[in-house]
Formats: C-alpha cells, sequence, structure tokens
C-alpha cells in the first residue's frame, strides 16, 4: 500500500499545475476539471494493487480539499483514509495536514493509530505531547516525552535540545514550563540538559528561569563559555548590567584569551558609561586583532565622545581602509571634519554615505553645511529634497530647515516654515520648537497657545510645563501660575537642573530670595552652566551679598568666558 500511495499523491503536483494554469477559477465547492495531463497522471490501476476505487477516490479528495485550503475537509477524508487502510504513509500524511490545520483532537487521533500500527513511532508521542499541553494535561505530556527520552536511541542531551525545541512552539508558557521541570527532574547535574532548559525559557521570555539555570550550569561547569554569554545576555536583557559588571570581574581571570567575552565586558563597561575602563579593553583587543571592525568602530566612538578628534579620525580611517563598516566609517570622518570646520571635507564625507543608519543624518548635515556656508536658498532646497521614511524623520527636516533660518535670526520666515507643517498636524515636537521661536519673538499669544495644547495632549510633558512657567517668570507676569507649572515639572523631574533652575528664578520674581538661592545653588551643584550661575550671581547681587555674586559670576567665566548671557549680566548689575 505505501508504495502505491506514494504514487497517489503525484497527483497533487499535477493538481497544482492545473490550478496555476487553469483561465477560470472554479467555484470554491466545485471540484476543477482535470486537464488531460491530470487525469493521466492518476493511477487508473489501482484497483490491481488491492486499493479500493473510493479510497483513491478520498485521497484525491483530500489533496484537493488541501490545495484549496478547505482543510476541514481534507483532515476527515484522510482520517477516514487512515482509518481504512492503517498505512503508515498515509497515516504520516494524515497527521501533517491535521497538524497544519490546528485540529489536535483529529491530530491525536491518527497519532494514536499511528502508534497501534508502529508502537515505537517517536514522532507519534510527540505529536501526543503537543496535543495534550495544548489541552493542559501535563501527565499525558510527561508520560510521552519520557518515551522519547527512553524509548529511542541516541544521546540523552540530544534528546533534550530536540524536547526543548518541540516544546517551544507552544503557546501555553506555564504548562510547557511545568512539563520541562518534571522531566529534567532526574538530570539537575547535567549542564547540556539545563542549557537546554535555559534555552527554552529564553524562548518563552521566562528570563527569570533562565537567569537560575545559567547560574545552576556555571556552578557545574564554571569553564563553559557558552554559558558564560548566554548569563550574560540574560542580564543585559533584564537590565542587571552592575550584576553582569560584577560577575565578569570576578571571573574574567579564567577566560582572559576568550576575544569575544573580553569584547563583551568592554561593551558592558561602555554601556555603563565607564568609558576609561571601557577603552583599555578595547585597547587590548585591538591588540590581538588590530582589523577587527567591531573594535575599531567602537575606539573611534570612544575617542570622539571624549573629543580626542585625532585618534577618532585613525581609527574610523583603518576601519575605511579594511573595507568594512565603510558607511558608518566616512559619517564620522565627516563629523570630526565638522568639528574642524573643514566643510569642504566634511561635506565630501556626508556625499559618500550613501546608505545606512546614518544616510539620513549626513544628509540632513550636508543641509546645515550649506546654510553655514551663506547658501541658505541651496541648504533649504536641500533639506526639501530629502526623502523622510517615517513621521520622526519628517518633523526633523522641518525642524532643521527652520533651526538654519534662526541661526540667521530669520524668525519670520521659521515661523511660516512651521506653520505651514502645523496646518493639519498639531504634532508635539514642532508646536513645542514653535513655542520657543515665539518666545524669541516676543509673540507670547503664540507661546501660550501652543504650550497649551502640548499639554492638552501630555499633560505630564516635562518640557512644556517648564517652558511655560519658565516664560511667565522671566516676563514676571502671573507668578503663581508660573510656581504651579514648574512645581508639576519639578514632580517628574526632581532633578533637572534646568528645572531648579526655573524654580529658582520664579521664586527671585516673587521676592522670595532664600528660597531661590536654594534652588539655583542645586541646579549650580548639578551642572556648571553660565545661564543658572548668571541667575544666581543675580539673585545674590540683590540680595546684597555682591562678593558671594562675583565669585560665582568669575567662576562660571573662567569655563565659558565668551557667554552672552552671563556677560550682559555683570554688565547691568556690575558695569
Amino acid at each position: 500500500m505505501t508504495a502505491v500511495f506514494r504514487k497517489y499523491l503525484s497527483v497533487t503536483a499535477s493538481l497544482m499545475l492545473l490550478s496555476a494554469c487553469a483561465t477560470q477559477p472554479s467555484a470554491p465547492d466545485a471540484p476543477a476539471a482535470p486537464a488531460p495531463e491530470a487525469v493521466a497522471a492518476v493511477p487508473l490501476t489501482a484497483a490491481g494493487h488491492g486499493v479500493a476505487s473510493d479510497v483513491l477516490y478520498q485521497l484525491l479528495v483530500a489533496e484537493v480539499a488541501g490545495h484549496r485550503n478547505q482543510l476541514d475537509l481534507a483532515t476527515a477524508n484522510y482520517l477516514a483514509v487512515a482509518r481504512q487502510t492503517r498505512d503508515p504513509a498515509v497515516i504520516e500524511r494524515a497527521i501533517r495536514v491535521a497538524i497544519y490545520a490546528r485540529d489536535d483532537a483529529i491530530a491525536a487521533e491518527i497519532a494514536e493509530l499511528w502508534l497501534d500500527v508502529s508502537p515505537d513511532n517517536m514522532d507519534a508521542h510527540q505529536v501526543l505531547a503537543a496535543t495534550a499541553i495544548r489541552a493542559g494535561d501535563i501527565d499525558t505530556a510527561v508520560s510521552h516525552l519520557e518515551t522519547v527520552l527512553t524509548g529511542a536511541d541516541g544521546d540523552i542531551n540530544q534528546k533534550f535540545w530536540l524536547i526543548a525545541n518541540l516544546l517551544s512552539r507552544e503557546d501555553e508558557k506555564q504548562t510547557v514550563i511545568a512539563v520541562m521541570d518534571r522531566l529534567v527532574t532526574d538530570y539537575r547535574d547535567n549542564p547540556e540538559v539545563l542549557f537546554a532548559y535555559s534555552h527554552l525559557a529564553l524562548r518563552l521570555n521566562d528570563l527569570d528561569r533562565a537567569e537560575t539555570l545559567l547560574e545552576d550550569i556555571l556552578a557545574l561547569a564554571p569553564d563553559n563559555s557558552n554559558a558564560v554569554m548566554s548569563y550574560l545576555s540574560v542580564l543585559q536583557r533584564q537590565d542587571k548590567l552592575p550584576k553582569a559588571l560584577t560577575w565578569l570581574q570576578s571571573n574574567l581571570e579564567r577566560f582572559n584569551d576568550d576575544f569575544n567575552l573580553r569584547l563583551l565586558y568592554a561593551r558592558l563597561l561602555t554601556d555603563a558609561r565607564r568609558f576609561d575602563e571601557a577603552r583599555a579593553e578595547f585597547e587590548w583587543l585591538d591588540a590581538q586583532a588590530p582589523e577587527n571592525p567591531d573594535v575599531l568602530y567602537a575606539l573611534g566612538l570612544l575617542a570622539l565622545q571624549s573629543n580626542q578628534l585625532d585618534n577618532a579620525e585613525d581609527y574610523f580611517s583603518r576601519l575605511q581602509e579594511i573595507g568594512v563598516r565603510g558607511e558608518q566609517a566616512n559619517y564620522y570622518l565627516g563629523r570630526i571634519a565638522e568639528e574642524r570646520a573643514e566643510l569642504g571635507a566634511a561635506a565630501d564625507f556626508y556625499t559618500s554615505v550613501t546608505d545606512g543608519e546614518n544616510y539620513f543624518d549626513a544628509q540632513v548635515r550636508l543641509g546645515m553645511l550649506l546654510a553655514r556656508q551663506g547658501r541658505i536658498d541651496a541648504a533649504r532646497e536641500h533639506l526639501q529634497g530629502i526623502n523622510a521614511e517615517n513621521d520622526q524623520q519628517e518633523t526633523l527636516l522641518i525642524q532643521a530647515e527652520a533651526e538654519l533660518l534662526v541661526e540667521q535670526e530669520r524668525y519670520a520666515d521659521a515661523m511660516s516654515v512651521y506653520d505651514a507643517a502645523l496646518i493639519d498636524n498639531q504634532n508635539i515636537d514642532l508646536l513645542y520648537a514653535r513655542a520657543m521661536l515665539a518666545e524669541k519673538m516676543d509673540r507670547l499669544e503664540i507661546l501660550e497657545r501652543d504650550l497649551g495644547k502640548i499639554l492638552e495632549q501630555d499633560p505630564d510633558h516635562v518640557q512644556a510645563l517648564n517652558a511655560y512657567g519658565y516664560t511667565l517668570a522671566d516676563r514676571n507676569v502671573r507668578l503663581d501660575e508660573a510656581v504651579e507649572y514648574i512645581k508639576r515639572a519639578l514632580e517628574l523631574r526632581p532633578n533637572d537642573f534646568y528645572i531648579l533652575d526655573s524654580m529658582g528664578w520664579a521664586l527671585y520674581r516673587m521676592g522670595r530670595f532664600d528660597e531661590a538661592i536654594d534652588y539655583l545653588r542645586q541646579a549650580l551643584a548639578i551642572n556648571n552652566d553660565p545661564e543658572v550661575a548668571a541667575h544666581l550671581g543675580e539673585v545674590l547681587w540683590v540680595k546684597g551679598e555682591r562678593d558671594a555674586a562675583r565669585r560665582i559670576w568669575e567662576s562660571a567665566l573662567d569655563a565659558t568666558p565668551d557667554d552672552e548671557r552671563l556677560l550682559r549680566v555683570m554688565q547691568r548689575l556690575d558695569p
């Protein structure tokens, strides 16, 4: 029967060909009229092999129904043929169709028949385990999977990996975990079995369980580098960066020559913003593998972050030379040239970025370079010609065009850009940008309108709350209202030096000098910002503490000698 059944399956290919070539679609419930070649493919002598014509008919119906995605009809016919023939090939075909149709009841029935015909068939046990899991029957699932573990030849570790892969496809997370827990009961001292379990837990996004299992594995096999990498990856995904770094620092000597582990350590140090230590690790890695693109790229970024432009240029140039990550190298070489005011070189580098994650930013920077060269109209035309792939990029292009106009003090033109963009789109970022432009233009009515719209959409928009409060305070109007806005912003971000500065300035306007000084000193301790220093110095000066005010100003001038806000306050109060 099996050989005959395999011949029947040749009909399927002919039926597929028929369906693809037909010029008129058949009605959904009507069988397609077979082409001559399809008829020829059906073994008309099947009865001579002991196969009843009704069996052949049911097989054909099942195949045609499956091809037309009439899965209920396909499974019903295959089940009937499987019962009648008990042929293993028919049973296997039937069970695959039932599984594809997600008909667990029929799949289980056929699998039981399969075991009756072939008692040692492990595939049938796997199917029955899967259907039991979907039914929440833990005991039955465990029983079938234990048979898979003990009833077939092969390595026990490989069998556990097979089972882990099988279970990972199921949606019933708690049932799957309960089944796997039972299966590994007698294998808790086998690190490979636990490793398979940990991967199952990861696929189910059960990170706490995966972390515990990997710790058990490392207790049994502390030199297992694969388990180490998985363990650190799990800690990263749980934002347990300090724990990952502590573990690595305690165990790094045992893996001192493991390049990938040292690379991960360097990246974790970077994530933790321990840049000097990260740089030292990457430099060690660079000595081991001078042409490793990941190492060169990281060193270039670290050098750029610390404003070591010559070192950054060296690393990105080396990256460019080896022909890997060339687009990224060109982008950052353009950033370096731009920082050095080498505008022509910067433009050349940005132009050579033709694809990748930095392409959009490179194009925007090209537009801004044109503006810096005084070619405002060309810059605007370039920005308007950039294709935005999403709303965020569209917003950035609008802001870039308006910003270059603001830098030229063409405020009315910049306002026109925002007005046009906001006609049919109340984008929060654009509303905020227009509000800040309105403040420069002393158009308080626009600022209040736009910030009000933002707060209607997002009552906890910190920047809008702070800007609203600070603007009212700076103009010395509606001070009680100003303090309420700033107080709401501080509740959301209590350690933001901008907001602390705003509160200090509002309290100063209200004549509450001591409270103002307290807030302004907090802000200055967080960030030695010249505007905060200007504000604090002014409050101290007006309060009569003029020596203290001068010390604040002079200290700020040492760091930012050309800051206009600071110089204006000093000129006004202490000419």
